[in-house]
């Protein structure tokens, strides 16, 4: 616009330079007439031509409407009724109207702010810009994260959602590891995630190798202390990402986003499905997948998008094509090695007569015939109870597994889950119960009035249990102090400090109990002073 306006002004603009500018702005040439006329009036109307020039008494954008557009989650109606109200009250100046406020917040305010003061920060950062990483090399980055996949599975006759927790490389998109949890996923589902992306042989290969560095995002599992001293003994950088920044994982969380839509969406048991209705609900003929084939279904989508997939980063390659053009040489690690790093240490034992004793529960094993005595190293899996690794406790060389003694069968283990369930549910609904409250419907203010009635017994009965089960959880043996010995008894001075000397503790059968005490007149045992005998006196 300044140099169509420096053109006019040296008489050397014409029609056809009009008409071109217009067809680029892609508007009328009138308009573009319109904006040099007001150019030549303003110099600051050429630095952005159409917008209506600013003059005395235009309606801006305060600190005010800001702080009521966050009040009002963004709705310019309720901002313009209470800046109404407030000048009514004389708090401030009468507001335009609501299409002018419309314009002001529009002009003033960029649509990533105009979305951050309705929705907050999250719906503001979908306005912002962000950078992309060079795709680097092969085993470079990888990001991990845990999933849950919106589909309901078959859990041992219950609907479950699964969890999926998996290691992607940053360079070729390829999906070096997976695991699926059935239920909240823990370091377990890390590590063996881990181990099946690090491990290259069958079924896991040709993917895998240590990587330089991987990215995680504040979970706690990706941060304890078993998984982050196995990338410390693998020689793994570990970065851990600020807060609320998905964009900074963008592959993975991709990946997530993918899944979804790829695969999950066309499974039975999809949670997100549109249904007919007001209420969400499960058609009651769908069967669910069990978790054997949900977890096939996912494996078999995992190799088809590292080998078939075609994603647009890599111009027309799939991510085994991209894997296998990095001439990058790899870091391998031996089986035996990654299953030992990966494992959580328990510290050194005793191996006695009866095994190896942790968590007060004796573990054998066949291996054990002859070694009793020598001090041994445990390393187990988090949650897996029923087994246990052995090491040497001094030169660290593998001597066996030793299994759970007098392990319990799957009849006994699968009795008790019910009996612990079924006692979970009386005492939830006991909770529930014993906190459940009823209040009257308030049809003018007023404080809250509680529903309920109880007859003078039941409230006796109630109360007189509760004083029970508190005096006995009160109970404090030690409060009162033992009476003091018989006279004639040699006492310990410690034991005579702890005792009362108001009372003397009547004599031993076989002694004789006239015995007299010193001080006394009449021969006879002298009896303690009170309060009533000095009273009395």
């Amino acid at each position: 616009m300044r140099r169509l306006l420096a053109l006019r002004r040296e008489g050397k603009l014409t029609t056809g330079r009009v008409r071109s500018a217009a067809d680029v702005l892609g508007v009328r040439e009138r308009a573009v007439w319109r904006w040099l006329a007001a150019a030549e009036r303003d110099d600051a109307a050429a630095l952005a031509p159409g917008e209506r020039a600013a003059y005395p008494g235009r309606f801006t954008v305060t600190d005010e409407v800001r702080a009521l557009l966050g009040l009002w989650e963004g709705n310019v109606a309720a901002v313009h009724r209470e800046l109404t109200a407030r000048a009514a009250r004389g708090e401030g100046q009468p507001p335009p109207s609501i299409p002018t406020l419309h314009r002001a917040i529009r002009r003033d305010l960029t649509p990533g702010e105009r979305a951050g003061l309705a929705g907050g920060e999250r719906a503001a950062r979908k306005h912002d810009v962000f950078l992309a990483r060079p795709r680097g090399w092969r085993n470079q980055v990888w990001e991990t994260d845990h999933m849950q996949a919106p589909v309901l599975v078959d859990v041992e006759g219950k609907a479950r959602r699964p969890w999926i927790t998996w290691f992607t490389d940053c360079a070729t998109n390829a999906i070096t590891g997976v695991a699926v949890t059935p239920v909240h996923p823990s370091r377990e589902s890390v590590l063996a995630a881990l181990r099946s992306a690090v491990l290259r042989d069958e079924p896991y290969g040709p993917f895998g190798g240590l990587p330089e560095k991987v990215r995680v995002d504040r979970g706690k599992d990706f941060l304890s202390r078993t998984v982050t001293a196995a990338f410390d003994l693998l020689d793994v950088t570990v970065e851990d990402l600020p807060a609320y920044t998905p964009h900074l994982k963008g592959t993975v969380e991709g990946l997530n986003r993918a899944v979804e839509s790829m695969l999950l969406a066309s499974l039975p048991g999809y949670a997100r499905q549109p249904r007919p209705g007001k209420r969400f609900s499960r058609p009651k003929d769908e069967v669910l997948l069990g978790f054997e084939d949900f977890t096939a279904r996912l494996l078999d989508w995992t190799r088809w998008w590292n080998t078939e997939h075609r994603p647009a980063p890599l111009r027309g390659r799939t991510p085994l094509q991209a894997w296998q053009d990095d001439p990058t040489p790899l870091r391998d690690v031996p089986a035996a090695d990654l299953w030992m790093f990966t494992l959580e240490d328990a510290g050194i034992r005793m191996l006695t007569t009866r095994g190896v004793r942790f968590r007060r529960r004796d573990y054998v094993g066949a291996w054990m015939t002859g070694q009793a005595g020598i001090r041994v190293r445990i390393r187990f899996m988090p949650h897996h109870d029923h087994r246990i690794e052995v090491y040497h406790a001094a030169t660290g060389r593998y001597l066996g597994p030793a299994d759970l003694a007098d392990q319990a069968t799957e009849e006994q283990v699968s009795a008790v889950r019910r009996a612990r369930a079924a006692r979970a549910r009386r005492l939830k609904k006991d909770l529930e119960a014993s906190q459940r409250q009823r209040y009257a419907a308030a049809i003018r203010a007023e404080p809250p009035r509680q529903l309920g009635a109880l007859t003078g017994a039941q409230a006796d009965a109630e109360l007189a249990q509760s004083a029970d089960v508190g005096l006995s959880q009160l109970a404090l043996p030690d409060v009162v102090p033992p009476a003091a010995p018989p006279a004639d008894w040699r006492t310990p001075a410690s034991l005579a400090a702890l005792t009362t000397s108001a009372r003397s503790a009547p004599c031993p059968s076989g002694r004789d109990s006239t015995a007299t005490a010193p001080g006394s007149p009449d021969g006879r045992a002298a009896r303690p002073t009170t309060k009533e005998d000095g009273d009395a006196s």
